[in-house]
């Protein structure tokens, strides 16, 4: 712990330090690889919504010793139509959902499941549920996403500036995205737990990013005056002072997300736990990486291409004779052109 206190705080005093911004082209083609990973997995995949989505019925039995292929076999008797979902909850039940069925094919799974498990038809818990109330829950789901992105960013934007706002957004729908493609390529069902970690994680990735924004803007806040750094170099190094913090926390946030998602889930057999607990750690992991590695790399982009902030560079890259020492105003004063630069008279 002393180890890690002691480069916290070389970090923070700007001994040591990693160049997050001038290496963002790295950080971005990482996140880039994996967007195209979420892409194709939506495409060949796509998402498995569970029953409260896409309406349907749903068959469960309670028996020591239930397995999915018997579960299977006895569905496949009755001669049901459609997808059929199959998974065990815990180590004595285990439930069959498939699409809409009516009085008779309901009545057929019934039975077929009973006399395969050699249980009471009664004792099946059954449930019919509709489309119409699935494309509700789809709606609602829906706009409480949008909903939640368009308050965030009005705040962001009155609490801090509106660049900041549009770099934390860009992040957070970098942190949806790939959740979104990974829960396709793991194939784990979509269920109304699962909407709820996607609106949790988006409020721990803004969390995440406002820390750092914060620093970057009590770094920021008198930089054109003093001129002894550039926008870029102040950004960066607000990242590093708070690098060990964002770190700590994620680890302590994903123990126990891991715990219910490894032990809960994997090893007791909890399947109601497992759409929360992944969407939870997938999110969690990616909102640290994109506050770090996407959404200050971004708003430093975006500030440096302000003529106040070329001219910062200019004055700090003139008093320390070192041109390379903001890679990413250089790029934004070198993108202005020729027709930007002023005009020399030819004198005769």
């Amino acid at each position: 712990m002393s180890k890690l206190s002691g480069i916290g705080g070389r970090l923070y005093r700007g001994e040591t330090s990693i160049d997050f911004i001038g290496k963002r082209r790295r950080w971005y083609a990482v996140s880039a690889l994996f967007i195209l990973l979420s892409i194709a997995a939506l495409s060949l995949q796509g998402l498995h919504l569970g029953i409260e989505f896409k309406g349907g019925s749903s068959f469960t039995v309670t028996k020591a010793g239930a397995s999915i292929a018997d579960a299977r076999a006895a569905v496949a008797t009755a001669g049901v139509p459609g997808e059929i979902i199959v998974q065990n909850i815990g180590t004595n039940k285990v439930r069959v959902q498939t699409a809409a069925l009516n009085s008779v094919q309901n009545n057929a799974v019934q039975d077929a499941l009973a006399a395969k498990f050699q249980v009471a038809v009664e004792s099946i818990d059954s449930q019919i549920i509709g489309p119409s109330w699935g494309k509700e829950i789809t709606r609602k789901a829906v706009q409480g996403l949008f909903g939640f992105l368009l308050v965030v960013m009005l705040y962001l934007a009155m609490a801090f500036e509106p660049k900041m706002a549009i770099a934390a957004i860009l992040a957070v729908i970098h942190d949806v995205f790939i959740t979104v493609g990974i829960y396709a390529l793991v194939g784990f069902e979509v269920t109304p737990a699962t909407v709820i970690g996607f609106l949790t994680i988006l409020g721990y990735s803004l969390y995440d990013t406002v820390v750092v924004f914060d620093k970057v803007r009590e770094n920021t806040r008198t930089i054109t005056s003093t001129s002894k750094q550039t926008y870029t170099q102040a950004a960066n190094l607000a990242v590093n002072q708070t690098l060990v913090r964002s770190i700590n926390t994620s680890v302590i946030a994903l123990l126990p997300v891991a715990s219910i998602l490894f032990v809960g889930a994997g090893l007791l057999g909890a399947g109601t736990l497992k759409d929360l607990s992944l969407a939870l750690f997938i999110g969690l992991a990616t909102g640290t990486y994109s506050s770090i590695f996407i959404a200050t790399p971004v708003l430093a982009v975006l500030r440096e291409r302000e003529p106040a902030m070329q001219a910062l560079a200019k004055r700090v890259n003139a008093r320390s004779g070192n041109v390379a020492a903001s890679p990413v105003a250089v790029e934004a004063i070198q993108g202005r052109g020729p027709r930007n630069q002023p005009k020399r008279k030819n004198r005769k």
